[in-house]
């Protein structure tokens, strides 16, 4: 590893924004780091989250990106669902309707800043383009702009419209693999940098972590585990129905012509947000370790719940649901905790029975990437709850999956399929199996106190 740096957005100009030149500079130390060590020449891969982007006039950005999780997306929503229903635009693309999608910012934005724009780009696309001067749009992100028509493999004209936009704003479609040029030697020149050929890889982290799945049966189930928890399977084809529709399921576009059909759930982000209301006075490692001394399951709470999504004090709003939902509220750190895992685990087996009845076949294991594959005790009530081996591992599935799509572009490797298998064979995986009798009417009774918290609303 030779370079690792922290991202987050702030208030700017009344918005929560990336620093997107800090990012930039980051890589490029990367790169002078990777000269250092005596290397001439390398590859280079590019992906972060989806669905934000930067507008560029004149080859230069129109201000910083706002971040998806700002506020002003509300606006968006209705602005689209004015002239669309939430019916047509799943069925035109697939993709599961989530209020800081593409689409709806775009329709957040002024009319007059968006028609100003040249181009549009994702970030990791944008990041290439400062790299390269060559603008494209990768696949898998391109998809979850919700902008994207599968049947079509291209942009749907009417969305678009509908997001104030022109084609002409937003570049080339190219598929993962794709070579989009080397760093400009304007760059190399002031940074002192390798010859460094940059390629489009699964450029949305979570295309990069799915290829980074060390999984070699035909029909896997996998949770790629952040801030968010991916939960889904590999598809050959899109899965568009009114019952996908209403389970909330999308269709993104993944590499070598796959489809990943998943849900886009809550993950770490309430452990992360205990953590900062305690003023990071533990590490996640010691809030697990308080964890274990506390029972599971003795709360139940639908983490995926609108008010979870960014309160003013997480603890605070995980008492206040179990007194309103009649249950004794969790107060130690090993008690939140443990609150939290063991309503992650019961998550993880309520969707996962979904995703089984939906594609129409169940699954043997469940593979867990990324940072949450490393929480053991999350992992092994998943297991428990579940019934199905828990494989957790690797947890940089995204950046292994990013250098796998390079080696296969680069002539390295033959497929995604052997990509896989060499993985495998690199890595030392956690196997985790179903431990103790667990009650059968446990996921019932969590299903019954989400259904009372909802009603409650």
């Amino acid at each position: 590893e030779g370079q690792r740096f922290k991202n987050g957005f702030g208030q700017v100009d009344g918005h929560d924004r990336w620093n997107i030149d800090d990012l930039f500079e980051n890589i490029l130390m990367g790169l002078e780091k990777v000269k250092e060590r005596g290397i001439e020449e390398c590859t280079l891969g590019i992906d972060t989250w989806a669905v934000d982007y930067v507008l560029v006039k004149d080859g230069e950005k129109l201000g910083h990106p706002i971040a998806y999780r700002d506020s002003r997306t509300q606006k968006g929503v209705e602005n689209v669902f004015a002239k669309i229903s939430k019916e047509d635009l799943y069925s035109k693309t697939g993709i599961q309707i989530l209020p800081f999608n593409t689409v709806f910012q775009y329709a957040s934005e002024e009319k007059e800043v968006l028609q100003n724009a040249e181009k549009s780009l994702l970030i990791p696309d944008y990041l290439a383009y400062q790299l390269t001067g060559v603008m494209v749009a990768e696949e898998t992100n391109a998809s979850t702009t919700q902008l994207l028509n599968p049947h079509h493999k291209k942009y749907d004209v009417e969305l678009l419209e509908i997001a104030g936009l022109e084609a002409h704003q937003l570049p080339e479609l190219v598929a993962a693999g794709t070579y989009i040029g080397d760093v400009t030697d304007a760059i190399r020149a002031a940074y002192d940098l390798p010859l460094t050929h940059v390629y489009a890889v699964a450029t949305h982290d979570t295309a990069s972590a799915v290829v980074g799945v060390p999984a070699t049966d035909e029909h896997f189930a996998y949770i790629s585990s952040g801030t968010w928890s991916l939960i889904g399977t590999e598809l050959k084809e899109v899965l568009i129905t009114a019952e996908t529709q209403k389970q909330n399921y999308t269709n993104e576009w993944g590499a070598y012509e796959t489809i990943r059909f998943l849900k886009n759930i809550t993950g770490m982000w309430s452990i992360q947000e205990i953590a900062r209301m305690l003023d990071y006075q533990y590490s996640y490692q010691e809030m697990a370790k308080a964890a274990k001394e506390v029972p599971p399951f003795e709360q139940f709470v639908d983490l995926n719940d609108e008010r979870f999504t960014n309160p003013q004090n997480m603890i605070e709003e995980i008492q206040a649901y179990c007194k309103e939902t009649n249950q004794k509220a969790p107060e130690t750190v090993g008690e939140l905790t443990m609150c939290v895992y063991s309503n992650l685990a019961l998550l993880y087996a309520y969707e996962l029975e979904y995703l089984e009845r939906l594609v129409g076949h169940s699954f043997d294991a469940i593979h867990i990437v990324g940072g949450g594959s490393n929480v053991s005790i999350l992992n092994q009530l998943t297991a428990t709850v579940t019934g199905k081996t828990v494989v957790a591992g690797p947890g940089e599935a995204t950046a292994l999956g990013n250098l796998l799509v390079q080696m296969i572009a680069d002539g390295k490797l033959e497929s995604l399929q052997h990509a896989r298998q060499f993985l495998k064979e690199q890595i030392e995986l956690n196997i985790f199996e179903p431990e103790g009798n667990i009650d059968k009417q446990l996921l019932q009774q969590w299903k019954q106190i989400i259904e009372r918290g909802k009603n409650h609303d």
